[in-house]
């Protein structure tokens, strides 16, 4: 086992499920989906994980999406909002992570003031200038499955730390990745190319 994440084992007890938290890529991932990634845990019980990456850009912006969705946003500022890729899985699937919450048809409440929305509701409200205050919007997501996101942590391949939504919101997506690690005090230049060693 490593120093770095000691406390994981291939079988998670309920409490060590990792829904609203942030899973910092290793620098000896290598996996191109995931090298130098941070990715929001929407999700992960028992049955496996589902997250979004928020550091990886696009050539996309809102308005492409409204455009494909018949959505009229007139001259709305969102329409030039970048948006991410999410992950690797089903890129034509779409999600917003929002804060405040709100009342849409298919939200995810992760935190009192957080939530990760899959219908089209929010979407014309944001092009209506009436969607939530901060937002992030992206195509695709990550998906593991039962047990498999377990392996990977025994393995080094993530460290994990509770998601900060000033890092998803403010901070600038190339500095996501070392600012979600130093939120726990790791500096990832310090780790050597052997898991788990600083």
């Amino acid at each position: 086992m490593s120093k770095v994440i000691p406390r994981y084992t291939c079988q998670m007890k309920n409490q060590d499920f990792l829904t609203n938290h942030f899973l910092v890529a290793m620098p000896t991932l290598d996996d191109p989906n995931f090298q130098q990634s941070v990715a929001f845990i929407c999700e992960h019980n028992d049955q496996g994980a589902l997250g979004i990456i928020i550091n990886r850009p696009s050539n996309v912006v809102l308005g492409d999406i409204f455009d494909q969705l018949s959505i009229d946003a007139g001259s709305n500022e969102s329409s030039k909002l970048p948006v991410w890729q999410g992950g690797p899985v089903q890129l034509e699937r779409g999600f917003v992570i929002h804060s405040p919450v709100g009342a849409w048809e298919a939200t995810l409440k992760l935190a009192p003031d957080l939530g990760v929305t899959s219908s089209r509701d929010v979407l014309d409200a944001i092009a209506r200038g009436a969607g939530p205050e901060k937002l992030f919007v992206a195509l695709g997501y990550a998906g593991w499955a039962a047990g498999q996101l377990e392996a990977e942590l025994a393995e080094n391949s993530w460290l994990s730390t509770p998601a900060d939504p000033h890092i998803l919101f403010d901070i600038p997506v190339d500095q996501r990745w070392q600012a979600a690690a130093k939120s726990i005090g790791v500096d990832l230049n310090l780790l050597s190319g052997d898991a788990g060693h600083a």
